[in-house]
């Protein structure tokens, strides 16, 4: 029988940081999603003001502070969902190890973006 891993049941050591990200996830998109549906109508207008605030150095570190939760929260989810269903030894180990790395690469190219669109690097 494969382990269990605990990080979903309450008090597991991931526990309280996958419900704190999801929170934070939903409080964040719900605020975005308010402005860009009831505030601003147009596509470009919209564009050109997220274009504008990027360069806004609190915004830029909000969007990356949600970049880094939802990889986090992501990851966390996915992983824990396959060893809860008997992801187990060396096939475990490579799964996280992939995980890893890909959730470097999507910070990273994150990063890039929001720096392009910051006007800082090309992308």
């Amino acid at each position: 029988m494969a382990e269990r891993y605990t990080s979903f049941e309450p008090g597991g050591r991931r526990w309280l940081w996958q419900r704190l990200t999801a929170a934070f996830l939903v409080v964040v998109l719900a605020f975005h999603f308010f402005l860009l549906h009831f505030l601003n109508h147009a596509d470009e207008v919209t564009f050109a003001l997220s274009q504008g605030r990027m360069e806004n150095l609190t915004y830029f570190s909000l969007m990356i502070l949600f970049l880094v939760t939802a990889t986090f929260h992501g990851v966390n989810g996915v992983y824990n969902a396959l060893v809860n269903q008997g992801l187990s030894g060396t096939r475990k180990t490579a799964v996280k190890a992939i995980l890893g790395f890909a959730s470097v690469v999507l910070i990273v190219q994150g990063v890039r973006t929001a720096l392009a669109w910051a006007g800082g690097v090309p992308i």
